[in-house]
């Protein structure tokens, strides 16, 4: 195994990228509000077709990376988000601007599956839920950061700062990248079993009573939900900032509460493993995640919508966490499962707002179209992980 200080260097790359993906990623539907007139169902549909590319480009960007290599893979990644950003700052035609959003997700799922794996790549049972939860805390850490003085970026800068500013931040990583291939030697390992890495967790009489594989199934169920919450909502922040009669500066501000408790999420979550391999946690946070969506969607008062902010963010902060660590625990193909992990993210970042826009179409004169309909979604998405877990929960024996 190569030094690992040079890990450090691993999260150093992340915590950047973080910081220029989510500048660009959130405040372009601010972009497409104000200069192509962008309501809730546009970008709704925008948000939708998002989130199609970047499921199947998450599932095909951890396979590159498993196959060709996780420093590659951040080499073609940072360079084609570049590319696609400064397109887009050159044309601001609008079929290009959909043209670069698409090539941006695209790249995008190279870069996050890669960093996943590397992280996680020779650490034992031991290491590997504190290399997880310093991962999960940077980027956490750095997408709040990003979203909190964004919008600031975004009225001072002007909103073309969503194109040069990430797009210059990209062309310092891929020298990053390059310099860090030549000191940290990773070789992504080859298909295995789907066998847990972690310590043995058995019941005090010392039989085994969690299954790995039925976790992380869960987990990668449960997080498709989570992406439905967090696309729709950001796809709906620029309507709901102007009617609450906010600039994009103020909306930074205000709107970054579930980054920050997120983040505080991953920090407890990353100190305190006693969340690993229960379902009641992942069930608590999946209810959660239904009450503050709804809550945010549907309500107007400031102090009710900080509440549900606080209930959100730490709903996303564990859904998130548990298919992040159980794809990196259970089985070897780190970047493999990075991907489906990433994807199964893509999958909910698409449904959500699709199924969003599909309700404002068919009943424009419903305010809250979306807002219901999602919430639906949410809950058939519960009935599914109580179903699952019931029908893989161990069953007694009985005597003969």
């Amino acid at each position: 195994m190569s030094d690992r200080r040079h890990k450090v260097w691993v999260f150093v790359l992340e915590g950047i990228a973080a910081l220029a993906t989510t500048f660009y990623g959130t405040y372009v539907f601010f972009l497409l509000r104000d200069k192509y007139g962008f309501g809730n169902v546009g970008n709704l549909s925008v948000a939708a077709l998002q989130g199609l590319m970047g499921a199947v480009a998450a599932w095909q960007g951890g396979r590159f990376a498993q196959r060709c290599g996780y420093f590659t893979a951040l080499q073609v990644g940072f360079g084609g988000m570049a590319v696609s950003l400064l397109a887009g700052w050159l044309m601001p035609g609008l079929v290009v601007q959909l043209l670069v959003l698409g090539g941006f997700i695209t790249f995008a799922c190279f870069v996050w599956p890669a960093l996943e794996a590397l992280v996680s790549e020779g650490e034992s049972g031991e290491d590997l839920p504190r290399m997880v939860g310093i991962y999960n805390v940077v980027w956490g850490a750095a997408t709040a950061v990003s979203f909190f003085c964004g919008g600031a970026l975004f009225d001072h800068l002007g909103a073309r700062s969503i194109f040069w500013l990430p797009a210059g931040i990209f062309g310092l990583e891929i020298l990053l990248v390059w310099r860090l291939a030549r000191r940290l030697q990773v070789t992504p390992h080859a298909p295995g079993p789907l066998l847990s890495v972690s310590r043995e967790r058995q019941t005090p009489n010392g039989r085994p009573f969690v299954n790995p594989r039925m976790f992380l199934w869960l987990a990668w169920l449960a997080n498709p939900f989570a992406g439905i919450g967090i696309y729709t909502l950001v796809a709906i922040i620029p309507d709901k900032a102007r009617e609450l009669h906010l600039s994009a500066t103020y909306s930074g501000f205000f709107c970054s509460i579930w980054f920050f408790a997120r983040l505080a999420a991953f920090l407890l979550l990353w100190r305190w493993e006693g969340w690993h391999y229960r379902f009641r946690w992942l069930l608590g946070a999946f209810l959660a995640l239904m009450g503050g969506f709804a809550t945010i969607l549907l309500a107007r008062n400031f102090w009710l919508l900080i509440l549900a902010q606080i209930s959100f963010g730490l709903a996303i902060g564990l859904t998130y966490y548990s298919s992040l660590f159980y794809s990196m625990d259970v089985g070897t193909t780190k970047g493999q499962h990075g991907g489906l992990h990433e994807a199964a993210m893509g999958a909910g970042n698409c449904l959500g707002p699709a199924v969003g826009a599909a309700s404002l179409l068919l009943a424009p004169h419903a305010a809250n179209a979306a807002g219901y309909a999602v919430s639906g979604l949410m809950a058939i998405g519960l009935v599914g992980l109580v179903g699952l877990r019931l029908r893989s929960a161990p069953r007694p024996m009985h005597r003969q």
